[in-house]
């Protein structure tokens, strides 16, 4: 990974005074809905798979603490249902254990001046059959499966007790009659969070999973109330949100979302960016802590241009977090253009616990092993050092 650029380097030479706003808003301390962050630099929410059995632990709590100078962290993505696993060694929020597992995350990152959200997940069609209860099919929308890529893989346990990736199980439609369950399965997931003490959730809505499959028209088939137009399509979200937002309140809760990603084999339509136009204002309609948008870059290029980040933003009119390929110098402009509230870093934190006080100071970066991103110990987890 390439060290961001300063904000000289980038943009060219600016006076001095406008420089220190630009570094003075993004550092500078921001409401979100209530919950009060330190700057407006977030930790985006990346799986690293070292929980066996499914519950944080106290690696995990050491993890998250040590990244706590961030000004909101988005916690890994927490399934919310043992059907809602694609990935083994993820820590869900389903059952009192988790909970109790999360409470220690969550104490350690408060004991830290910290503030976190817990992402709430269901992966969809994107898992396998050893992951799903009774070794029954994933869930989707419809019965597409999901194309063979090396980049499209559930993570299991192999027969010979290995783990690696496998090509996600072709999964079945869900009924009509069970959808309500989904929803239902959110709002424990949001209770339960609360009750671990986390300060909001995020609803995991992009990047291939659940959510998207039933968004996206050529991956929804449906001819019942969830599908065909596009209000049907965005309806599990809409439900899903005023749901939680019923039982948690919607300053609590967060949206993720993904407009012209391909990842996991999301097909392109043409109407993308019209249906995330059509979300942002109904979201914006419901008072949420914020939308937070990842940019899944399509041939080395940012999916979401600055024209559309800024079309939505309008049209939802709340606080809006960026992530994907973000920079310092990036983050500064957007966040001092208004353009985007919040710029959240993703693989930067995982070999930078210190990473607000390295972009504040402008020094370097270290770069991440990709080899220790998923599963382990301690390694390429904890042991990252701050800068001298």
């Amino acid at each position: 990974m390439s060290t961001p650029s300063c904000v000289h380097g980038a943009t060219g030479a600016l006076p001095h005074t406008e420089m220190t706003e630009m570094t003075d808003l993004l550092f500078r301390p921001f409401d979100l809905a209530g919950t009060p962050l330190h700057n407006r630099i977030a930790m985006a929410p990346m799986t690293r798979a070292r929980n066996p059995g499914c519950v944080a632990n106290e690696l995990t709590a050491q993890y998250y603490r040590q990244r706590a100078s961030a000004g909101l962290i988005v916690s890994e993505g927490t399934p919310v249902s043992p059907q809602g696993q694609g990935y083994i060694d993820v820590p869900g929020i389903w059952s009192q254990e988790q909970v109790a597992g999360w409470r220690q995350v969550t104490d350690a990152v408060h004991a830290a001046q910290g503030a976190i959200f817990a992402q709430l997940w269901h992966v969809g069609r994107m898992s396998h059959r050893s992951l799903q209860p009774d070794g029954g099919q994933p869930v989707s929308a419809s019965t597409r499966a999901v194309a063979h890529d090396p980049r499209s893989f559930a993570f299991v346990y192999r027969d010979d007790g290995s783990r690696g990736p496998a090509d996600p199980t072709p999964p079945r439609a869900l009924r009509t009659d069970e959808v309500p369950g989904i929803v239902n399965d959110f709002v424990r997931g949001a209770e339960n969070a609360i009750a671990a003490g986390f300060d909001g959730i995020e609803l995991h809505a992009a990047n291939g999973y659940l959510f998207e499959q039933f968004l996206n028209p050529l991956t929804n088939d449906r001819q019942d109330q969830y599908g065909g137009s596009l209000a049907n399509r965005a309806r599990l979200i809409l439900d899903t949100v005023d749901a939680m937002t019923a039982r948690i309140g919607a300053q609590r809760v967060g949206v993720r979302l993904a407009p012209n990603s391909q990842v996991f084999d999301m097909p392109a339509y043409a109407e993308n960016e019209a249906s995330y136009l059509y979300l942002a204002e109904e979201l914006g309609k419901r008072g949420l802590a914020y939308v937070h948008l990842n940019d899944n870059y399509l041939h080395g290029a940012p999916a979401i241009g600055e024209a559309f980040l800024k079309a939505f933003k309008q049209a939802y009119g709340g606080t809006v977090i960026l992530a994907g390929g973000m920079t310092r110098e990036r983050a500064l402009r957007l966040v001092d253009e208004g353009t985007i509230d919040i710029a959240a870093f993703g693989q930067p934190f995982i070999a930078n616990p210190d990473l607000v006080e390295r972009l504040q100071a402008d020094v370097a970066l270290t770069t991440p092993d990709r080899a220790t991103y998923y599963g382990g110990g301690r390694e390429g987890y904890l042991d990252y050092p701050v800068a001298s």
